[in-house]
């Protein structure tokens, strides 16, 4: 890497659903001046909620497809492309931070949306590589968190570290009405998550979140919770969050995008 590459930052992005990545609205308006913004990675290195594993599995391939892994959706969202390169050596690199216990996929898995729903905003001509890597469902929150402290000198190489989930995400409580109004207990919930993160109180973001207010309907399964604990780990413990956007769609999954750096 060339000297002058700069300190890439971390983002932890709220996906919601996947009628985001064909809609213009207040987020996707907000992703798009975000991808603006940010300074330019060699790669980006993106851990979505929608690939589940028993340990650490990263994508290795040079072509990773376009997984559309939804149903009863609009045609056009099927259509989507993106056409992003993967970097074989940073999958290898990543293996080589998260050790033995961590695996490469050459060609099983590729983009899912919560990858590309956020990343056609930020990088529309798909000309940055994209590497996937798993949520470790069976690892406790702090190794998640670890984990993500493994993968924290990726930044001084120029690789961005992007998480993508959502801190409130309950579908059995969604609401498809246009403009439905967010629930009070998701309202909660999210809110004390901004003050944790502001407080930068990472033990708490770690704990057990039936304690946290309206914890057990925010977050009933913690899947897309869980990207943001690799993110804690990714940022270094005196930096600061921006909050690059908040809200709340569908009543009730929030679309909070958090930047650290």
């Amino acid at each position: 890497m060339s000297a002058k590459t700069s300190r890439m930052p971390v983002l932890f992005l709220g996906h919601g659903s996947p009628m985001n990545a064909i809609e213009d609205n207040d987020f996707t308006r907000a992703l798009k001046k975000l991808g603006a913004r940010l300074p330019r990675p060699k790669a980006v290195l993106c851990v979505s909620a929608h690939w589940l594993t028993e340990g650490s599995v990263i994508g290795g391939m040079e072509r990773p497809r376009t997984i559309h892994d939804f149903g009863g959706f609009p045609d056009a969202l099927y259509g989507i492309r993106y056409p992003a390169p993967g970097s074989p050596s940073l999958a290898a690199r990543v293996r080589g931070l998260l050790g033995a216990e961590a695996s490469v996929d050459d060609g099983e898995w590729g983009l899912d949306h919560g990858a590309w729903s956020v990343l056609r905003f930020l990088y529309p001509e798909a000309d940055v590589p994209v590497v996937q890597l798993s949520v470790d469902m069976i690892a406790e929150p702090r190794e998640k968190f670890d984990l993500g402290r493994r993968l924290r000198g990726l930044r001084e190489e120029g690789i961005l570290i992007l998480g993508s989930g959502n801190v409130v995400h309950n579908l059995r409580r969604i609401s498809f009405e246009e403009d439905a109004p967010a629930a009070p207990w998701a309202v909660e919930f999210d809110a004390w998550v901004k003050g944790r993160l502001e407080a930068r109180d990472d033990e708490a973001l770690l704990g057990d979140l039936s304690r946290a207010p309206s914890g057990d309907l925010a977050v009933p399964t913690p899947d897309h919770y869980d990207p943001l604990l690799y993110v804690l780990g990714a940022a270094d413990e005196d930096e600061k969050p921006r909050f690059e956007y908040e809200g709340i769609q569908n009543g009730s999954i929030s679309m909070r995008a958090v930047r650290f750096g």
